[in-house]
């Protein structure tokens, strides 16, 4: 029987274990959603006990459908929603407070505080990243100063910290019973505390935020072997040898390993990365300067981010919130039941507004609303505020890097959505395409544990993997793309200083 790679994508809505082969095709999946808490207006939780036992379950699923063992699998690579926070006990194993999300805008006081000294781009030369409450650095603090006791136990060295590629990697690796405490430096750069030169931990900004060092994970190369899975697993002994956030294992996954490649993932919220090289470009656009992976011993690669915040999760606000849909595919449909917008736009600033802007007083906004507006003219409108969110973020990375970006490569669950990359073609100018393998996220952390292992030869034979499965040209008229985009940049204004101290 053949030899094959699982990657687990723990990510914001879902868990999943997929079966990767040689190809780099899907040969099983396993998924199971967890529940979204909000305790709060601005609050975001998962329960990081549901995570866990959701991973051993899917890891089952794939497993059984692909009718295959532990043997057969050469190693484990994992990939996450890169800020959520996840604080626990290293005695128990049990965590001190639900993971608080990368949405969760909760720690904007504290934000405030330590942006009175300096601004909110205070650290930014060194960690590549504003003071934003959507990193996790600020979550720590939050949860040191709120709930009972951790303080206490953090500084007797009883706590860790980790992001949720951590916490299933020292849950994997064995827990309490030797668990590995690591993260890799895509991880470690969405922190707010990880130096982009030297991929270290920064002493004096943990000090700042009144964090012991203790409690973070060690920093690790994107592709090496960290340790095996525990005994008390299906996949005991086998390696867990690849880590990346999200949203660079899915650029990973588009085989964009070059200076210059980009892509696009359309999930809960969309995230373009540009792929800078061993160059750190600091940002005057409003974007995140970050990494984008490191292969073993070799030199890092960095990369300009433009993160938006709701893009997927507008769609899912309109099916529960709403009940304008049942599901999400229906939106589409939908869409298309009327041929332009009604002279609607939809800017969902939910949790205000990140790239390019980092607005954290935004709130969301309908505007342009006439009685002749219905409710596919909403849906129309939802579709097209990501593909605007996007162009304003590529227009970032464009004046950033000088090099204007020529096709954009997409993945994520919305490029299903052939109305929604007809449109973004259309507004941004360039061709839009999509691969064959449209789970480039899990793709990308099965690559880079599979090259630390040997399964693949090198770089050269991951770009062979990839195939071109669609591609959108541009087709609407630049006088109307102009005026579409114009109205958007105005429909943007009107969400700004909403949050005063009358509202939170």
């Amino acid at each position: 029987m053949s030899d094959y790679i699982i990657a687990i994508d723990q990510g914001t809505t879902s868990t999943r274990a997929i079966v990767f082969d040689h190809s780099g095709s899907i040969v099983s999946t396993g998924q199971l959603e967890h529940k979204q808490i909000f305790p709060k207006a601005g609050w975001v939780e998962h329960d990081p006990k549901e995570i866990w036992d959701n991973t051993r379950e899917v890891i089952g699923q794939a497993l059984s459908k692909a009718n295959i063992t532990r043997h057969n699998v050469k190693a484990v690579g994992i990939t996450n929603q890169r800020e959520t926070a996840v604080v626990w006990d290293k005695n128990t194993g049990e965590a001190v407070y639900n993971a608080i999300v990368w949405q969760d805008t909760r720690t904007q006081e504290i934000v405030d505080r330590f942006s009175a000294d300096g601004g909110a781009e205070r650290f930014k030369d060194i960690v590549g990243l504003p003071l934003s409450t959507y990193f996790s650095g600020t979550k720590i603090v939050w949860i040191l100063e709120n709930v009972e006791g951790a303080r206490e136990k953090a500084e007797a060295g009883d706590l860790l910290f980790g992001t949720t590629d951590s916490w299933v990697t020292w849950n994997l690796t064995g827990g309490v019973d030797g668990g590995v405490h690591i993260t890799d430096v895509t991880n470690a750069s969405r922190t707010l505390f990880m130096d982009l030169e030297t991929l270290q931990w920064r002493d004096d900004i943990l000090e700042v935020f009144g964090v012991p060092k203790s409690m973070l994970p060690e920093i690790k190369s994107s592709s090496e072997v960290y340790g095996t899975v525990h005994t008390s697993s299906l996949l005991r002994e086998v390696p867990v040898a690849g880590i990346l956030g999200d949203q660079q294992a899915a650029t990973f996954g588009q085989a964009a390993f070059d200076a210059g490649e980009a892509k696009n993932t359309y999930g809960t919220g969309n995230f373009l990365i540009f792929n800078t090289g061993t160059e750190i470009v600091k940002s005057q656009n409003g974007l995140l300067t970050t990494l984008g992976y490191k292969l073993g011993d070799d030199a890092p690669r960095y990369a300009l981010e433009g993160s938006i915040a709701v893009t997927g999760s507008l769609v899912q606000w309109l099916r529960d919130n709403l009940g304008i849909i049942s599901s999400a595919p229906e939106i589409e449909e939908l869409a298309k039941t009327v041929d332009d917008n009604g002279g609607a736009y939809f800017v969902p600033a939910f949790s205000g507004l990140f790239a390019p802007y980092w607005r954290s007083d935004a709130r969301g906004a309908l505007v342009g609303l006439t009685r002749y507006v219905n409710k596919g003219h909403i849906a129309r409108a939802a579709l097209e505020a990501t593909a605007f969110q996007t162009k304003e973020v590529l227009d970032a990375v464009n004046a950033d890097s000088g090099v204007p970006l020529t096709e954009l490569k997409v993945d994520g669950g919305m490029i299903a959505n052939n109305l929604l990359m007809q449109f973004q073609a259309d507004i941004l100018d360039v061709p839009v395409v999509r691969p064959v393998v449209a789970e480039t996220t899990a793709l990308g952390a099965a690559y880079a544990a599979g090259l630390a292992v040997g399964y693949w030869a090198d770089l050269d034979e991951l770009r062979a993997n990839w195939q071109e499965d669609s591609r959108w040209e541009p087709a609407l008229d630049s006088a109307e793309r102009d005026r579409l985009y114009r109205n958007w940049k105005k429909a943007v204004t009107k969400t700004l200083d909403w949050v005063d101290e009358d509202v939170k």
